[in-house]
């Protein structure tokens, strides 16, 4: 039996495919009769091997992440260790050419995906020896004859357009000489009002300056030459505009074959799972879309900001959290309000702690009910503008809720191995849109050895992006190895951290939000923001 891949997938554990690629004839029935039976026998076979076998294929599988699988199916009669290294290498091929290992990265890249299958095999399921990097230049299709034949034919183009623009000059100037020729002429002006080669007088003229006559001629003829000047650029009378009539017959292509294929495309689309692609401008209504009012009296904001610094093993060298809690009166009945807050819990709050109210809270007041109100109750508190009503500080190491060590090591051979890990030290915390930035000293792709996450690549900042979409206690470690041209250590630094959350280290709380004229309660809406000022590993 021939040695050939039959096919390469990649499907989800349900065996629907989100990208397939097959190598020789096979219809469509077949190859999704052959995936939607891969998670049967997975669930059947030796969990000690990446293979598993049928009467008439064999299928060598490797899981990804979001529970993905790259699939290999293949004849019986294959050679199992070459597959099993063409697996390997289509394995770290797929992240660095989708970006990622997530389905929407696998539909948006799906056709350079495909390509990219093909660099590695060729029609009829056979191996090429070929290498992540040959693959990366083949798909990038740079031509140095194709450049050179476009510069051409730029250059073409600008001589074309600039013939054209000084033809179209020297067809307007002549224009312009035989109109006012023609008018002199009409007008018996003689031939030095037309203009022309060595005529000094003819443009004086025709702007209404002095003809070297009597002056009786001068007046006369210029007042003259002004009224038929004047009347011969007149714009003639319009003519009366026919009614229109509006012709009602058959209107082609609305609500005929242009919607019947959009309707069959889109339940083509829905039936492969393919998801529609977006326009990267945002549409007007988008724009213009209006921010909503707030349907509450008074907004409560408890944010935190944090500034880390950390040294290149991850170790903290400083770290403070400064925290505020400001408050919006949206309208005018909470303009005189008092905040209650849970006073004992931060009185509990002493070392490396600090804590202070906006000089117009009454403190007093404060320190002995907790709650924070104005000392002067006739002015209130301005309408539509967050006032920071308390503050706190904290100065110590623990607070930090993420570590990153960066080990960047020279291979030797004009290469750099560079080895990030990240840490959650503060499992109370969940940390959401988590951002690592490292620099890279260079435009050139990274080779993704090893992620957990996501990356991507911004060439023209020279910058890798390693992304998370939530950092918790289920995902508190996590690590990226990568290789890249380069020599230096030094260019992978600083590292800088991005991150939202919203649980607070401070731990305040609002209890009650009442109107300080009669103590009757006040409605509030009330959010937490946890974010990064500065956050860096240098």
């Amino acid at each position: 039996m021939a040695q050939v891949v039959l096919s390469t997938s990649i499907c989800t554990r349900q065996g629907k495919a989100l990208v397939s690629r097959q190598f020789i004839e096979m219809n469509r029935l077949r190859i999704e009769g052959l995936l939607a039976a891969f998670p049967k026998l997975l669930d059947s076979g030796n969990k000690q091997h990446t293979f598993v076998e049928t009467d008439s294929v064999r299928y060598i599988y490797q899981p990804l992440e979001g529970n993905m699988f790259l699939l290999l199916i293949t004849t019986k009669g294959s050679n199992i260790v070459e597959d099993l290294g063409t697996l390997r290498l289509l394995a770290k091929m797929v992240p660095d050419v989708a970006g990622g290992l997530s389905e929407q990265s696998i539909h948006e890249h799906a056709f350079e995906l495909i390509f990219a299958f093909d660099e590695v095999l060729t029609a009829g399921g056979y191996r090429d020896e070929v290498t992540i990097s040959s693959i990366r230049t083949n798909l990038q299709m740079d031509s140095h004859e194709e450049k050179m034949h476009n510069m051409i034919q730029q250059s073409k183009e600008d001589a074309a357009r600039e013939e054209m623009r000084k033809q179209a000059k020297s067809i307007q100037d002549r224009k312009m000489v035989a109109m006012r020729q023609t008018f002199a002429n009409q007008n018996g002006l003689g031939p030095e009002f037309g203009g022309g080669a060595g005529s000094s007088g003819g443009m004086a003229g025709f702007g209404g300056g002095g003809y070297n006559g009597s002056n009786g001629y001068d007046n006369g003829q210029s007042n003259y030459a002004s009224q038929q000047y004047q009347s011969y650029n007149a714009p003639a009378p319009a003519a009366p505009e026919p009614p229109r009539v509006v012709a009602k017959g058959m209107k082609l292509g609305i609500g005929g074959a242009a919607s019947k294929k959009n309707s069959l495309m889109a339940a083509m689309a829905a039936e492969d799972n393919l998801m529609p692609m977006m326009s990267s401008k945002p549409t007007a209504s988008a724009a213009a879309a209006p921010v909503a009012a707030p349907t509450t009296p008074a907004t409560l904001l408890v944010e935190e900001k944090i500034s880390v610094m950390m040294n290149r093993e991850g170790g903290i060298e400083s770290c403070e959290i400064k925290g505020t809690l400001s408050l919006t009166a949206n309208k005018e009945e909470a303009t005189l309000i008092g905040v209650g807050i849970n006073k004992a819990a931060l009185a509990a709050c002493t070392n490396n702690w600090t804590f202070a109210t906006h000089p117009k809270v009454n403190k007093p007041n404060y320190e002995k009910t907790g709650v924070l109100a104005l000392k002067d109750t006739r002015k209130g508190f301005p309408i539509n503008r967050p006032v920071g009503v308390l503050r706190w500080s904290y100065n110590a190491s623990d607070g930090a809720p993420i570590t990153v060590n960066c080990w960047p090591e020279d291979e030797g051979t004009g290469r750099m191995n560079v080895s990030i890990e990240y840490e959650l030290t503060r499992p109370d915390m969940s940390l959401h849109d988590v951002n690592i930035m490292i620099p890279l000293g260079t435009s050139d792709q990274p080779q993704i050895e090893s992620i957990d996450g996501h990356y991507q690549h911004d060439g023209r900042e020279g910058m890798l992006c390693w992304h998370h979409d939530m950092i918790d206690g289920n995902s508190s470690t996590g690590s990226l190895d990568f290789s890249i041209s380069g020599s230096s250590p030094d260019v992978f630094f600083p590292v800088t951290i991005s991150f939202n959350s919203t649980n607070l280290l401070c731990p305040i709380e609002i209890q009650s939000v009442s109107s300080v004229a009669d103590g009757s309660p006040v409605g509030y809406a009330q959010s937490k923001v946890v974010t990064p000022e500065t956050y860096q590993c240098a």
